[in-house]
Order: C-alpha cells, then structure tokens, then sequence
C-alpha cells in the first residue's frame, strides 16, 4: 500500500499543481490557437497565393517551425531546471510563451508590410516554440515531484487537464470570433483571442510567484549534475528513444484528427469549420473531466495498461474518423472526435507527465522529461499536417493513406511501451542514475 499522505505533504502538492496548471494552460491555448489559426485564417493574412494548397502549405510550415526550437527549450531550460531548481525557469517559460503569442495579435498582415509579415510570425513562433519546449517538462514536475507514492498518476494528470482546458478555452474564444462579419474577422476579429493571452500571463505570473520548490529537488540538491544532457544521454539514451516512440502515436493522431483534419474536412469533405470546432470544444470539456479519472487509475493498475489501451483505440479508431466525417452526419462526427480525443489521446496524455518522468532520476529529470516530450514533438508533430496533407493529395485527396499512416505510428508506439518497465509503485529518489529502465525481453 502506498504511503499515507500528510496535510502538509498534500497541501505543498496541490499548490504545485495549480501552478503546473495554468501554465500548461497557457502553453495549450497558444498552441492550439496557432494551429487552429494555421489552418482557418493565417493562409489568408500571411501567406496568400493563387493555389490555395500552397497557401495552407506555407501555413502549416510556419506551425511546424515551433516544434524546431522546441527541443532547444527542452535542454536550455532543463538544464537549468536541473541545476538551480524548477521554479525559476517556469517564470520565464510562461512569458515567452504568453508574450509572444500577445505580439502575434498585433501584427501586420502581408498586404500590409508584405514579406515581413510571415517573417516575424514565424520568428515569433520559434520563441513561443523555445518557453514551450521548457515548459512542459517544469510544469510536469512541480505537480508529480511534489506528490507522495501512490498519487503520482492523478496529481501529474492535473498538470495535463491545462491541456483541454487550453482547447476549449482557445476554440470557443475562435469560434465566437468567426460569428463576427467575415471582413471584420479577417481584419480584426482573429485577433482577439491571441491578445487574450496577455491577460492569461499575468495570472499564471502571480500564482507561479507564490509556489514553492518541489521537495524531491530540495532533497537531491547534493546530487545536481555539471551537465544533466551529457549525463542523460550517457546513461539513458535507450530509454529516451522508447519514450519517445511511446508518444508518437499521441502526437501524430491529435494533428491529424484536429490540424489537419480541420482543413481537409472543410475543403475535401464538406464538412463546415464551425462543426469540427464544436466537436473538439466538446471533446475538450470530456477530457478534461476524464483526465483525472485516467491518472487515478494508473495510481492502481500501472500506467503501461491505461497507456496501451489509448495507443489502441487511437490505431483502430482512426479507421472509423475520416469515414464518419465523410457522412456529412454531424453528431456522428461529434461521436468520432470524442472517442479520438477524450478516450484515445486522452487515456495517453492524462498520464505522460507521471509516466515519462518516473524513468529518468531526479538529476536529470527536467532534461529528461523535456527531450522526451519535445523531441516526440518534433518528430511526430512538426512534419504531421504537411505529411498528411501530402499523402492525401498524392492519392487523389484520399485520406485512407493518411489513416493507415497513423496505424502504423500507433503499432511503434505499443511495441515502445511493451519495452518500457513499469514504475508506478517506486519511490521518485529510488530510480537510481545508472538504472536500466527498460524491461527485459524475452
């Protein structure tokens, strides 16, 4: 049986979980307010042209660039994270983020200043891309590192609920945006829901300021590392690859089914913009009720179990998605977003942050924890709507090839948890530095 929680002990870990809340908030609000922006009005503003393919190409390029410098944030602020401790760096983490994605709502389109309009919005978005990469991983761990045994699944699932709160939160606000006149929105209107994110930094300033350090960091600072990547990668560079590979599927299939699936459902199927965003603010609001529900149940039964199950509903059901969108049904659409998102990538994303930072010691955790995260990012998330988008015209806009790309992703990712060991019932300062944590195959 784990350990009984004191009042203090759970007092220290829901004010780190309120922090790592509202700045995964942030974070997923930007996030999914750019992609949704990519895909609906940045090929407009930013990046007209003649083929409206090309449009949307250069649109989600300038997506992807985020996920380049991501990784870069991973390390920088692991780095650091590793060494002076973990709230320092999420102060600056969330006003790069927060920031940037305040500017992008100030600026020019290319009819008015031209070339430099893309130029600075993906300049803006290699920013945004360098706080988010630090983010996640400092984030994670002020929630997990400050919960007791048996608890870690549900309070880092608290950090992630930040997730789908950021989606409906930033899908509303774009949804009430698009109810303005379409002149006024293409001007001014899709502004506004990028501006917001200045007020939402302000608030995560004032709560981050008044948390504390986590108490695993405070009890391992004799054991911080010169240079937590070098130590990392020298000591647990096959379990960064599986972790890695465990994420692509969470990462590939939530970029198709919401980024690219957004755009191609609303040209090639005849599916209107407004039906995909209220099914996936619909979906957000499950998540975030299930997240919670998902964590608290790796705390019994393992996370590989309630990992694996999302890793399968995601590869089958992605055989169902784009044939229920194509039925033009609407509430069947609605039904196929949610088992996507709150029961697929859901059963997966409530329980990475407890999941991947169990396999990496506290010297090296932040690093860990962030590499595995963004490098997934950039391998599965970056190139995926351009990939998508890419098979599917070369097929006659088919979006079987696309489908069955995502199958294969998801088959890697179980054979990558399959290969992981399970760690839910260890103490975090009992996963020792050279400890191989990857299961023995038969």
């Amino acid at each position: 049986m784990p350990p009984t929680s004191s009042p203090h002990t759970m007092k220290t870990a829901w004010r780190g979980a309120r922090a790592a809340v509202i700045g995964a908030f942030i974070e997923w609000y930007d996030f999914y307010l750019f992609g949704t922006a990519a895909a609906l009005i940045f090929p407009r503003v930013f990046f007209p042209s003649d083929d409206p393919v090309v449009s949307i190409v250069n649109s989600f390029g300038s997506f992807a660039a985020g996920f380049l410098t991501r990784p870069v944030g991973a390390v920088l602020f692991g780095h650091f994270g590793d060494r002076i401790g973990r709230k320092p760096m999420l102060m600056l983490t969330v006003m790069m983020i927060g920031i940037s994605t305040f500017i992008i709502g100030l600026l020019p389109g290319y009819a008015t200043i031209g070339v430099a309009a893309p130029a600075l919005l993906i300049l803006l978005r290699l920013v945004q891309g360098i706080g988010i990469g630090g983010e996640f991983g400092g984030g994670a761990l002020v929630a997990l590192e400050n919960a007791p045994t048996g608890k870690r699944g549900l309070m880092g699932s608290i950090h992630q609920m930040g997730t789908p709160a950021g989606l409906l939160v930033s899908t509303g606000v774009f949804s009430l945006a698009q109810l303005l006149p379409e002149e006024a929105f293409n001007t001014w209107g899709w502004r506004i829901p990028f501006l917001l994110s200045g007020i939402f930094v302000i608030i995560a300033i004032i709560i981050r300021s008044r948390m504390e350090e986590t108490t695993t960091f405070a009890a391992a600072k004799t054991s911080v590392v010169r240079l937590p990547v070098g130590n990392l990668l020298r000591t647990e560079g096959r379990t960064i690859l599986l972790a890695i590979g465990a994420r692509l599927s969470d990462a590939v299939t939530y970029n198709v089914i919401n980024v690219f699936a957004i755009s191609f459902a609303t040209q090639y199927l005849g599916v209107a913009s407004s039906t995909m965003l209220i099914g996936f603010v619909i979906a957000a609001a499950g998540q975030f009720i299930a997240i919670p529900l998902y964590g608290r149940l790796s705390d019994r039964i393992g996370r590989r179990p309630v990992y694996l199950a999302g890793i399968i509903v995601c590869g089958l059901g992605i055989l169902a998605y784009f044939p229920a969108l194509a039925t033009g049904n609407v509430l069947l659409a609605w039904l196929m977003i949610v088992i996507m998102v709150v029961v697929g990538t859901g059963l997966m994303y409530s329980i990475q942050s407890s999941f991947f930072a169990e396999m990496f010691p506290t010297s090296t955790r932040y690093t860990g924890l962030g590499i595995v995260y963004q490098g997934s990012a950039l391998l599965g998330g970056a190139p995926t709507p351009a990939i998508a988008i890419g098979l599917a015209a070369a097929f006659g806009y088919s979006f079987w090839p696309v489908a069955l790309f995502v199958l294969v992703i998801a088959v890697i990712s179980a054979i990558c948890v399959v290969l992981v060991k399970e760690t839910y019932r260890s103490e975090l300062p009992e996963l020792k530095e050279t400890a191989p944590l990857v299961a023995r195959t038969p």
